[in-house]
């Protein structure tokens, strides 16, 4: 039995990319896993898929941005298994941020921040109670990124800020969780130390019509493939993280007790005390990218 037999382990975003991985890496170490996700046929996929490995996994439909989805999938969750011991808030989107932040669309920001601020939020309001209430040790991972968690990439104001808001959510609920003396404990999930080869670059396939963009796209959307050429021009190797290599950090550190699960280089090291160290010094904000 590991440290994590027997447990629960409850992932949003769950049915694609890191979520996935984060199913597949917590069943191994001998979790019983359930993914939400809001995309129905990927969801029963990546439970099937979990299933022939020789998990023990099921899906729940939700919809991260609809308090009242995350609601309904927790009282499936404990009807099914009694309690939560893990929860992954890791559902996620990027909008494809192609003009200044004076003309962004509001509902790409509606859209981002409905998905990685209030899905985190509703999240830990419907299972966080429970997951205190029963009393046995537990962990909330909410995925946030080095992208506004740490430090900011001009090009993506609503994602960096979403992701600067993620930070700022987990780091409160650690240090209310931690006064309380809780047997629950919180973390934040910087993925990297690379940019993911995830869906993220594709999520306006799951994007409904309420937070459909009001004005056309200006530039084409990036992709992997993109930013790969880019790298290229610019005389530099280009280096992406699986999310299996995302999803084992996030083993590592939990086991660990981490608060920070921040994989990273020497060169993110030195971008960051740069920014850090600009702060200080009352310095005017540069790119750092």
């Amino acid at each position: 039995m590991t440290q994590f037999g027997g447990q629960i382990a409850v992932i949003t975003g769950g049915a694609s990319g890191i979520g996935r991985a984060l199913g597949a890496r917590f069943a191994r170490a001998g979790a019983t896993i359930v993914l939400l996700d809001v995309e129905a046929k990927a969801l029963e996929a990546a439970v099937a898929g979990l299933r022939a490995a020789g998990a023990n996994a099921s899906g729940v439909v939700c919809d991260v941005t609809k308090f009242e989805s995350v609601q309904a999938a927790e009282r499936e969750v404990i009807a099914r298994h009694g309690k939560v011991h893990l929860l992954f808030n890791n559902a996620g989107v990027g909008a494809h941020e192609d003009v200044p932040i004076w003309e962004l669309p509001l509902n790409d920001w509606r859209w981002v921040f409905a998905v990685n601020v209030w899905g985190v939020v509703h999240g830990i309001k419907a299972f966080v109670p429970g997951m205190l209430a029963h009393g046995e040790a537990g962990h909330v991972i909410n995925t946030s990124s080095g992208n506004g968690g740490l430090i900011v990439v001009p090009s993506t104001p609503s994602y960096s800020a979403s992701k600067a808001a993620v930070s700022m959510i987990t780091e409160t609920l650690h240090l209310q969780l931690a006064l309380q003396q809780a047997r629950l404990k919180a973390h934040v999930l910087y993925p990297g130390p690379h940019i993911v080869s995830s869906g993220i670059f594709d999520a306006k396939r799951n994007r409904p019509a309420e937070f459909a963009r009001e004005a056309p796209q200006v530039a084409p959307a990036v992709t992997l493939e993109m930013l790969k050429q880019f790298a290229a021009s610019q005389g530099r190797a280009f280096e992406a993280t699986t999310p299996e290599e995302v999803a084992e950090h996030a083993h590592q550190g939990i086991a660990r007790g981490d608060y920070f699960i921040l994989p990273m280089t020497a060169e993110g090291e030195a971008r960051m005390r740069a920014r850090f160290e600009g702060v200080l010094a009352r310095k005017d904000p540069t790119p750092v990218f």
